[in-house]
């Protein structure tokens, strides 16, 4: 919901059809999932509990929802099917908020919570509770007849998270003010129990974000902990370059068996970059680099690079290739620097601008040749294509340098910033 777009009230949600870009249907919204947090922050919105056509009701991640409006809510397309789990710091807005108790933090009254209403921040695709709609009095026959009135998130209290609680849901609301980097490296210097229980308690795309922060023993003991649909749902979430990494640390039956819980396609690429030798450009590369077509305009580039959850090293260009544009692609044509899309109009298609000059990469260069290709020619990164003359990914400089760094820095503690705190 773009900035200005009036706010929604999550009654008006309960039973709206979701519908994937295409126009069909895919369930009916049930629910509304949000995370309690400290210091007086409004809760934040994690997705949407929907109940597809089996009954089934599964978990829809709000970064994956592009429009609420006319009575309807519009995902990107790819959902996943799994049965939805609460998790422990997750709160159901329309089955936990709604009826429920609270207090007007000037007044001290008691009022009860008829509605909660939603809103995404501004140019973040983060949503967060914004209103609440109460009724003074009590419940029972007089609640009919108290006052209502809409309120500010600020002006009641029973919704957050108390600073000195116990468990992880405060050390979770805690770390969600840090950078993936730092989690990981908090995380790390928890005792093996208290890890388990900061991990559990993190929602997939948060955990994902923070294993490829952290050292390998920490990652395969905190995905051998986790439940095996739960590590799945995970891996899928992780860059796929570091789900394989990760994945070729477990047993052979281990690996088998999340990689079969695996959506087929994102296990596909996984086991595409796992059959490569690790120290080569094939073992390196990201599978996900920005793809687009001959036709596509300087404006459509533009629109992709603008994406949140890309990397400054794989948002800094775009590829040009014939279709199909996810990898293996059709023809590699060439890349468009972020900094040429900058200069030339919107309408002018990549094709005329496109920079097919420098050579890619085979799968099999060694790390030492990556590394001197990037150096060379100011790069940050690179892309690798087949002998057909297929893309079949990107390697990155933030991956060179994994690679590069001592095995054992990870475990620095190289921020410069006062360490966190936390009891085991």
């Amino acid at each position: 919901m773009a900035a200005g777009v009036p706010r929604v009230f999550v009654s008006h949600l309960s039973g709206v059809p979701v519908f994937d870009p295409n126009g069909d249907q895919v369930g009916k919204v049930r629910d509304l999932v949000a995370m309690l947090r400290v210091g007086g922050r409004p809760p934040r919105l994690l997705g949407l509990v929907v109940e597809v056509l089996s009954r089934r009701r599964i978990f829809l991640p709000m970064t994956r929802v592009t429009g609420i409006e006319s009575g309807q809510v519009i995902t990107t397309g790819v959902v996943n099917m799994r049965r939805f789990e609460q998790r422990p710091t997750e709160r159901l807005i329309l089955g936990e908020f709604l009826d429920r108790r609270v207090r007007l933090v000037e007044t001290g009254e008691e009022v009860t919570v008829l509605d909660v209403a939603i809103q995404q921040l501004p140019a973040r695709r983060d949503w967060e509770i914004d209103k609440y709609f109460v009724r003074k009095g009590r419940g029972g026959a007089l609640r009919r007849k108290g006052e209502t009135l809409t309120v500010e998130w600020s002006a009641v209290s029973g919704f957050s998270l108390d600073e000195h609680g116990q468990g992880a849901e405060s050390l979770v609301a805690t770390f969600e003010r840090l950078r993936p980097t730092d989690v990981a490296n908090a995380l790390h210097h928890l005792s093996p129990k208290r890890r388990a229980e900061v991990a559990a308690a993190l929602d997939d795309d948060r955990l994902a974000d923070v294993l490829e922060e952290l050292p390998e023993d920490d990652q395969v003991e905190i995905i051998g902990k986790l439940q095996e649909e739960r590590a799945a749902d995970v891996l899928e979430a992780m860059d796929p370059d570091d789900a394989a990494d990760l994945l070729s640390e477990l047993p052979e039956d281990d690996k088998e068996r999340l990689l079969a819980l695996m959506r087929p396609d994102d296990a596909a690429d996984v086991r595409r970059l796992m059959s490569y030798e690790e120290r080569t450009a094939g073992g390196l590369m990201t599978t996900e680099p920005i793809v687009l077509r001959p036709d596509a305009t300087v404006a459509d580039a533009l629109a992709r690079v603008r994406q949140s959850d890309l990397s400054p090293a794989l948002a800094a260009q775009v590829y040009v290739c014939r279709s199909p544009d996810e990898t293996p692609t059709g023809k590699y044509l060439g890349t468009v620097h972020f900094q040429r899309l900058l200069r030339d109009p919107p309408f002018t298609l990549v094709s005329s601008i496109v920079d097919s000059d420098l050579v890619p990469l085979s799968p099999d260069t060694p790390l030492p040749t990556v590394t001197s290709y990037l150096a060379a020619y100011n790069l940050v990164s690179v892309p690798v294509v087949d002998e057909s003359g297929s893309l079949l990914g990107a390697v990155t400089v933030d991956d060179v340098l994994d690679h590069l760094l001592p095995e054992d820095w990870r475990e620095t503690d190289f921020h410069g910033e006062e360490g966190i705190s936390h009891g085991g």
